[in-house]
C-alpha cells in the first residue's frame, strides 16, 4: 500500500477512520530534512510489507498547523495511532528492524486495557 499524504483536511478521516479502528503510522517530515529523506525508503518498504496498516506522511512545511497541533519540534517524528489512541510518538529516523519491532508491538497492544485506562483517566479529570 502506498503512503497517504496527510493534510489538515483529511487527517481526522484517515487517522480516525470511519470507526476509529486499526493502526495508522504517521511520518512527520520535510523535503529539506536529510534524516527524513533517509528514513523515507524504510517507511515505504514497511508500508509494502504491512498492507493492513495505513501509512501516512505529513509534510511539516506544507502542513505547519497540523504539525503544531501535535507539537512536532523535531523531524522526522513517527507517530503510531491504534483505535484512535496515540501509542507512540518520537522523533528520529529508525532503521528497518526497529520500525518492524514497533509495528509488531503496536499489533500486540491490548486495546481493551488501553481504552479502560483512558476512560479511568478521563473520569478522574472530569
Amino acid at each position: 500500500m502506498a503512503t497517504v499524504e496527510l493534510t489538515k483536511e483529511n487527517f481526522d478521516e484517515v487517522v480516525g477512520g470511519s470507526d476509529g479502528s486499526g493502526i495508522v503510522l504517521v511520518d512527520f517530515w520535510a523535503e529539506w530534512c536529510g534524516p527524513c529523506r533517509a528514513f523515507g525508503p524504510t517507511y515505504e518498504a514497511a508500508s509494502d510489507k504491512n498492507e493492513d496498516i495505513v501509512f501516512g506522511k505529513v509534510d511539516t512545511e506544507a502542513q505547519q498547523e497540523l504539525a503544531a497541533t501535535f507539537g512536532i519540534r523535531s523531524i522526522p517524528t513517527l507517530m503510531i495511532v491504534r483505535d484512535g489512541v496515540v501509542l507512540f510518538s518520537q522523533p528520529g529516523a529508525l532503521p528497518a528492524p526497529a520500525l518492524d519491532g514497533l509495528i509488531q508491538q503496536a499489533r500486540e497492544v491490548d486495546m481493551e486495557e488501553v481504552h479502560a485506562k483512558v476512560a479511568e483517566a478521563q473520569a478522574q479529570q472530569g
